[in-house]
Parts: C-alpha cells; sequence; structure tokens
C-alpha cells in the first residue's frame, strides 16, 4: 500500500510529473530513431549485419549501448559511444594539461568551453567512426554473398556519414533536454535505455531455450530460474559496489564569532570503495582491441593474438582482470587527492580525531584509499569477467552480458542516480521518500562513465 501511495505523491508534484513525462517523450522518440534505417538498406542487408554482431563479442558490446541500432544499420547506429568517448578524452586533458585544469577552476564559463570542446571532439570521432561502420557492414554483405553485391561509391560514403553524424548528434540533444527538462543525467539516461531496450528479449529468448524439447535444452526451467536467481545476486553484488563507502570521521574547531559560536560538529568524509566507476573496464576493454585489431591485421587464425580476441577464453579474461585491477589503482589515484582534501581540511580548521593536520593526514587517508581500493578493484575485476563465467555454465550470448561488466555497473549506477532525484523531489514537497529505512545514495558524479 506504501508504495501505491508513494507513486500517487510523485504524480501529485506537478513539477515532477512533468519532468517524467518529458522524459518519456523523448524516451520514446530516440527509440523510434533507431528503427529508422540508413536510406538504400535492404532487410537481407540487415540480417547479415545482426549475424556478425551476435558472432562479435566487440560489436555485440556496441549494439547493446546503441540499443540494438547498430545491428539495424539505423541512423542512431552509432549511438551517443562516440560522445562518451569525447568526454573521457576531455577528462584526462582536465587532468594531465594546466590549460584545461584552468577551465576547470573557471566555473560556469569554464564548464560551457569544455562541453564545447567535447561537442567538436565528438564531430570528429563521429567523421572517423562512420565511415569505417560503413566499409564494415560492406564487407559482412559481401562476405555472406560470396561476392561483390554491395560496393558503396565515394559519395555514398559521404552522405551517410553525415547521417550518422547527425544522428548521434540528435541523441546527444536529446539527453540534454532530458538533463535540463526531464529526470536529469540525461546521456547516462540514453545509455539506460539503450542497454535496458535488449534485456526483455534476451531473457525471453533465454527462457524459450530452456523449455523442454527446445533443441539443446539443458537444466530446463529449473535452470532458468536459477540464472534469475544468480541474476539477482549478482545485481545486488553492484549495488554493494556503487554505494560502498567508508566514513573518515572529521572534527572542525569552535569558533566564536560574536555572541554566536560555530564548527564544533563531527563530520565524515565518504571515500568510496570503487571511486574509479566503470572508467576501468572502458579502458582495459580499449587495451583488449589492440590484440584483435592487430589479428585482423595479421589476418592470424591461431596464436597468441588470436587467443586474445576470444572473450570467453581464459587469457583474454586473465589479462582483462589484471588490466581492470591496474587501472582501477591508476584511476583512483589521479581522481581522489589526498593532499588537497588534507590541505581543504586544515583550511577549513578540520582534522581527524588523532591525526595531525597537513602531511600526516594526506598519508593517513592515502592509506585508507590503498586499503579500500584493492578489495574494490578486485570485486569490479569479478564483476567484468562474470558474463564469461555465465557463458561457460551455458547460458545464452545476449543474456549473459547482464550478469556483470559495463552494462550492469551503468544500469545500476544510472537507477541509483534517477532514484535520488525523484527522492529528493518528494522530500522537499514534505513527502516520505522512496525507501522508509534510509535514504537512496547515488554516485558522488553525475556520470555513468
Amino acid at each position: 500500500m506504501s508504495l501505491v501511495q508513494t507513486f500517487k505523491n510523485i504524480w501529485t508534484i506537478e513539477e515532477l510529473r512533468k519532468r517524467i513525462l518529458v522524459t518519456l517523450l523523448l524516451v520514446l522518440v530516440y527509440r523510434l530513431g533507431c528503427y529508422v534505417v540508413l536510406p538504400g538498406i535492404s532487410p537481407s542487408d540487415i540480417d547479415e549485419l545482426a549475424k556478425f554482431t551476435n558472432k562479435s563479442g566487440l560489436m555485440q558490446l556496441l549494439d547493446m549501448f546503441s540499443g540494438g541500432a547498430f545491428s539495424q544499420a539505423s541512423i542512431f547506429a552509432l549511438g551517443i559511444m562516440p560522445y562518451i568517448t569525447a568526454s573521457i578524452v576531455i577528462q584526462l586533458c582536465g587532468m594531465i594539461l594546466p590549460s584545461f585544469q584552468k577551465m576547470q577552476r573557471e566555473g560556469e564559463s569554464g564548464r560551457q568551453k569544455l562541453n564545447q570542446y567535447t561537442r567538436y571532439l565528438t564531430v570528429a570521432i563521429l567523421l572517423m567512426q562512420a565511415p569505417a561502420y560503413l566499409i564494415n557492414f560492406q564487407i559482412q554483405v559481401n562476405q555472406a554473398a560470396n561476392g561483390s553485391v554491395m560496393q558503396f561509391g565515394f559519395w555514398t560514403v559521404l552522405y551517410l556519414t553525415i547521417i550518422l553524424a547527425a544522428g548521434s548528434m540528435f541523441i546527444m540533444w536529446l539527453g540534454e533536454r532530458i538533463t535540463d527538462r526531464g529526470i536529469g543525467n540525461g546521456i547516462s539516461f540514453i545509455i539506460l535505455v539503450g542497454i535496458i531496450a535488449r534485456l526483455p528479449g534476451a531473457l525471453f529468448l533465454e527462457f524459450t531455450n530452456r523449455l523442454p524439447g527446445t533443441t539443446g535444452s539443458q537444466g530446463g526451467l529449473v535452470m532458468f530460474i536459477v540464472e534469475v536467481i544468480l541474476l539477482f545476486a549478482v545485481t545486488v553484488g553492484a549495488v554493494l559496489l556503487v554505494q560502498g563507502t567508508r566514513k573518515v570521521p572529521v572534527q572542525y574547531a569552535k569558533r566564536i564569532v560574536g555572541n554566536r559560536q560555530y564548527g564544533g560538529a563531527r563530520q565524515y568524509i565518504p571515500l568510496k570503495v570503487n571511486a574509479a566507476g566503470v572508467m576501468p573496464i572502458i579502458f582495459a576493454q580499449a587495451i583488449m582491441f589492440i590484440p584483435m585489431s592487430l589479428s585482423l591485421f595479421r589476418g592470424a587464425e591461431a596464436g597468441f593474438f588470436h587467443e586474445l580476441t576470444d572473450n570467453n577464453g581464459f587469457w583474454y579474461n586473465a589479462i582483462f582482470f589484471i588490466l581492470i585491477v591496474a587501472f582501477t589503482y591508476f584511476y583512483t589515484a589521479i581522481t581522489v587527492r589526498p593532499n588537497d582534501m588534507a590541505e581543504n581540511l586544515k583550511r577549513n580548521n578540520g582534522f581527524i580525531p588523532g591525526v595531525k593536520p597537513g602531511k600526516k593526514t594526506a598519508e593517513y587517508l592515502d592509506a585508507i584509499m590503498s586499503r579500500i581500493t584493492l578489495p574494490g578493484s578486485i570485486f569490479l575485476g569479478v564483476v567484468a569477467i562474470l558474463p564469461a563465467f555465465a557463458r561457460f555454465l551455458g547460458i545464452s550470448q545476449n543474456f549473459a552480458q547482464f550478469f556483470g561488466g559495463t552494462s550492469l555497473l551503468i544500469m545500476v549506477g544510472v537507477v541509483l542516480d534517477t532514484l535520488q532525484q525523484v527522492e529528493s523531489h518528494l522530500m522537499m514537497h514534505h513527502y516520505d521518500g522512496l525507501m522508509t529505512d534510509g535514504k537512496i545514495k547515488g554516485r558522488t558524479t553525475g556520470q555513468a562513465y
């Protein structure tokens, strides 16, 4: 009954109701665009691209993030991933280049400049990825037909590249509108919709494959129920990973200003177990794409490089796991800065009980981050390679992707952020939150990547 009352409260708040309706309308536009096929592409060509996408782990991952538009040869085929790539590059520039660091400190004007640079870089990436997508599409169709049945001319590639680039930029615009007028975190929400759009089909396909009498059926419906329970358990573990924090107590000195007393209250510094988010997985996947490119370039059907192209193989997952642990430490080291935290505490007359301000505080915080990053990185690596274990247990390729990896962490993070946005509106209008025993904790940043 309390859940029904919560939905009534959500619908009662006019601003929240409008934001939800706007979000749903923009998501509907996005999903309809995923089925608008590029000019000159026939249904038989799309079937050949879908077969190739289902065989390749990389292509299947890109198809998941685009909500199926990649395998449909849609105008939204490239999805939002070029924008995410550009955002990551700009973030890294902000950590390395002084000019970008200066813009980050300029407030709103600096943020607008960085957003503009991100858009320019997105267009540049699209102009490189779109022709590559079209050439790959042409190769797959011709290989399936054992001949040159499709040939894209220069002008065809040019105008299809413009269409693909415009489609991705339109998705970016939809995400910004969801951020401004919708429920918030528009880019992350677009990714979430693309991932969740594949879940019902994958779940139904797995259910039909487990039915008795189906070719290759193993375990029957009992095995399907076990798979759903395992998926729920993995999701709970991902929630714990996203929300896990170590609270460091901080005491602020008392100050007397006039007749009033300020400070003296104890607060906490929340140090996240997984401060790097999904960035280590993205970096590790980018590195693992290199052996695949070398294998294709050399045309090798065997050897070590070819082994690393099999995302179900031992060496692929072992190296993938090690890279994730290493990148987790690297990204945490460049994003979480104990020296800056210690300096801010000292400037605001704050101190950690039992620890001297300044250098000792920085060393103390650094030691804590090192200790909690190790289990966080191992857990993140395990979550990333769980789809390989799921496929080893006989779970289909499409359904196994939801048992871990970037898709699961993005879904968990974005759902928690969205629920936190809804709960903040409820609390602001003096309604009970979504939970009766505590508040929902989202990510410290508004990004899903």
